[in-house]
C-alpha cells in the first residue's frame, strides 16, 4: 500500500494547503466580482465593504483556528507523508458538504448579489488564511536552506 501513496515532504503539503485555499478563495471572489457586475448593483461597493468586514472576523475567529490545528498536526512530521494529509479526513468531509451547500445556493432563487456578500466573505478569509500557511512556508524554506 505503502508503494502506490502518493508521498510528499510537509513543505509540498504546506505550499498545497496555502495554494488551495487561494485558489479556492480567488474562484469565489471571482464569482462574486461576476454576480455584482452582471446584477447592475447601484451599492457594488457597500457589497465589497460588507463582505470584506464579514472575511476579517470569519478570517480570525473561523479558520485561522483551522489553520493553526493543522500547521499543528503537519510541521511535526518527519520524512513523507500521504499528499492529502495537509487535511484531515474530517476536513475533506466538510469541504464536500461545503461545496455541495454552495452549489445548492448558486441554483437557488436567492439574488446572486446577496449570494456575492457571502462569497465575498469566505473567499477572502481563505486568501486571508491562506497567508499563514504560505508564511510558514517560506520560513521552512529558509530554515532548510540554512541547514
Amino acid at each position: 500500500m505503502n508503494k502506490i501513496t502518493p508521498a510528499v515532504d510537509k513543505r509540498i503539503l504546506l505550499f498545497l494547503a496555502g495554494f488551495i485555499w487561494v485558489s479556492v478563495g480567488t474562484m469565489m471572489l471571482l464569482l462574486s466580482y461576476t454576480w455584482l457586475k452582471d446584477g447592475r448593483i447601484h451599492d457594488f461597493w457597500g457589497f465589497v465593504l460588507v463582505g470584506m468586514t464579514a472575511a476579517l472576523i470569519i478570517h480570525h475567529f473561523g479558520f485561522l483556528r483551522i489553520v493553526d490545528k493543522n500547521l499543528g498536526r503537519i510541521l511535526p512530521m518527519q520524512g513523507k507523508k500521504c499528499i492529502f494529509s495537509f487535511m484531515t479526513w474530517k476536513s475533506y468531509v466538510m469541504v464536500a458538504v461545503m461545496v455541495a451547500m454552495g452549489v445548492r445556493l448558486r441554483h437557488s432563487s436567492i439574488p446572486k448579489p446577496y449570494l456575492s456578500f457571502i462569497y465575498i466573505s469566505i473567499g477572502m478569509a481563505l486568501i486571508l488564511s491562506s497567508l499563514r500557511y504560505l508564511r510558514v512556508l517560506f520560513s521552512q524554506l529558509r530554515k532548510h536552506h540554512n541547514e
